[in-house]
């Protein structure tokens, strides 16, 4: 009888566990990564470890230099700024063609999501508001059918997630988050295009100042 073998970690296994950590603020912009130490903890070899970290670098997560450690990505503010706007064009155009395209069961799928998530906010849980936040940003991006689009989309999207989810802990930040996908969600079922495109513009605006003024208190 053939003796099973352990399937061994691969550069793709590690590279999506350290995304998950980045992008949950487990991994803080500039924490230093030792290759060392990551090679111990998934109980590989360097290289592993080596390739998907510069899997991370190429999507943006990670800062790697040569001959030096790389860190968790940490976008200057000019850099971030520009992040910020560049996502509040993306996700405006999703919200914008979600309201003519979105089918019947998609809008009432929407509007779910976002009467679920009044619970969540009553109950203060930052972890669980964050992630039925990115189901509802999905939610909107798939609306928009236009693939290329949501691929864009979501990519611009990892890059700023660290600093998406960081603005929870503004005082308040839950409350007004989800009286602004209120906003967005009354246009959508509206088929209101230019006032989805408008909420949605203002919801990321507001998502960087959140930010912002957080980054500045600490």
């Amino acid at each position: 009888m053939a003796h099973r073998q352990v399937p061994r970690t691969s550069a793709e296994d590690i590279r999506r566990q350290l995304a998950a950590r980045i992008i949950s603020g487990e991994l803080a912009p500039g924490c230093a990564l030792d290759e060392t130490s990551l090679a111990a903890e998934f109980a590989v070899s360097r290289t592993p470890v080596r390739e998907a970290l510069r899997l991370l670098a190429a999507s943006g997560l990670v800062d790697q230099k040569p001959h030096a450690q790389a860190l968790v990505a940490k976008p200057d503010e000019t850099t971030l700024a520009g992040m910020f706007e560049v996502m509040g064009y993306l996700e405006a155009l999703c919200a914008g063609l979600s309201a003519v395209l979105m089918s019947a069961p998609e809008r009432e799928a929407l509007d779910a999501l976002h009467a679920s998530m009044a619970a969540i906010v009553h109950s203060g849980d930052e972890v669980r508001y964050a992630e039925a936040n990115e189901a509802f940003h999905n939610a909107i991006y798939d609306g928009a059918h236009n693939g290329y689009l949501g691929e864009v989309t979501r990519s611009t999207r990892q890059r700023l997630q660290p600093f998406r989810r960081a603005q929870f802990g503004a005082l308040q930040r839950l409350t007004k988050s989800h009286h602004e996908h209120g906003a967005i969600v009354d246009a959508i079922m509206q088929g209101n295009r230019t006032q989805a495109e408008a909420a949605m513009r203002s919801h990321i605006m507001i998502v960087e100042d959140a930010y912002n003024r957080l980054n500045r208190r600490a």
